[in-house]
């Protein structure tokens, strides 16, 4: 049928007796690393580039180390992996294990921005310049993975950004798997059978509503063919994306921005982006998606950067009403 997706597999299941269905848990295994040294073509920042792929300060799939190493525990295609990636003289090494390492490596370069185009931009404002001259090491990243964005995208939708960070925490750390390699405080997110296990009291306890919840199942029955966009041009992606009823444009452009490196995909529907764009180059705190966009026309191709050095630029309007209202729905 057009428009809609056949499940990859069966993911109906029934839970007898009252027990939570418990992953396939995947002991740690002593593996020996393999390794890859890449050498960028210009400056990189490693906070920059990949900071984005972090889901707050304890999240379990990422975490840097204070010699400025960042690890990182994945999903991919060949399987779990964990990889670890730090600056020496101008190059990057990395180390990989699992049976995603080799997965991984080859897609560093990609990971690091190496398919970006920094100098295809061009600023149209003082304060874009700046914030472009002082990054020097911003780069967009390309993770060629979906569901790892996708689903903490979709916790972040309508919610404070601290509810989501802890949904996507308690889940992966119950549900996911000790990573591969010698850190033992990542965890692999679930695989997608083990998403659809979930049940609906564990996605309460986690303060997930239902209309998200049942999102993320419909997204997991199809996963095959969400991670198929990431090798997609990006509106392609996104629109792909945007045909598992949940998903709109807020949550496919923050994906498609993170698996596709994708330097257009604006996030539009955004409670601050807009305000913050439209102080910043009019002075229009109170300016909706409409003006943000029309702001963003000069940097058409773009405006996904731009909007990245706006944030970067520190110039936000000052805050003149309380945070969105935590709504704790674990407690009801």
């Amino acid at each position: 049928m057009a428009g809609r997706f056949a499940p990859d597999r069966p993911t109906r299941t029934t839970v007898r007796g009252g027990h939570t269905p418990v992953p396939n848990a995947v002991p740690r295994q002593a593996t020996a690393a393999r390794t890859r040294r890449y050498t960028p073509p210009g400056p990189l920042d490693l906070g920059l580039v990949l900071g984005p792929l972090r889901r707050g300060p304890a999240d379990p799939t990422f975490r840097t180390t204070p010699d400025g190493s960042v690890w990182r525990a994945c999903r991919t295609p060949a399987g779990p992996g964990t990889v670890r990636v730090c600056l020496r003289g101008g190059a990057a090494e990395a180390e990989a294990w699992g049976p995603g390492a080799e997965w991984l490596l080859d897609r560093l370069p990609a990971l690091l921005g190496d398919a970006d185009e920094p100098d295809a931009f061009a600023p149209r404002h003082r304060l874009v310049a700046l914030a472009q001259h002082r990054r020097p090491g911003l780069r967009l990243t390309r993770t060629g993975l979906v569901l790892e964005s996708l689903i903490p995208s979709v916790l972040e939708q309508k919610v404070t950004t601290d509810e989501a960070y802890r949904a996507w925490r308690l889940l992966v750390r119950k549900y996911g798997e000790p990573a591969p390699g010698p850190e033992t405080r990542l965890c692999v997110m679930p695989d997608p059978r083990t998403w659809s296990l979930i049940p609906s009291w564990e996605w309460h306890r986690a303060g997930v509503d239902n209309k998200r919840a049942s999102t993320i199942l419909r997204v997991v029955r199809v996963a095959r063919r969400m991670e198929e966009a990431a090798a997609m041009e990006p509106q392609q992606a996104q629109e792909r994306l945007e045909l598992i009823p949940g998903i709109g444009p807020w949550t496919s452009a923050e994906t498609v921005q993170r698996s596709n490196g994708a330097p257009d995909a604006v996030t539009v529907g955004d409670l601050h982006l807009p305000g913050i764009v439209g102080f910043a180059l009019a002075g229009d705190r109170n300016a909706d998606d409409a003006a943000m966009l029309e702001l963003l026309e000069p940097y058409a191709g773009q405006r996904h950067r731009a909007a990245r050095l706006i944030l970067l630029s520190g110039r936000t309007p000052p805050r003149r009403k309380p945070k969105m209202p935590r709504a704790d729905i674990a407690q009801l």
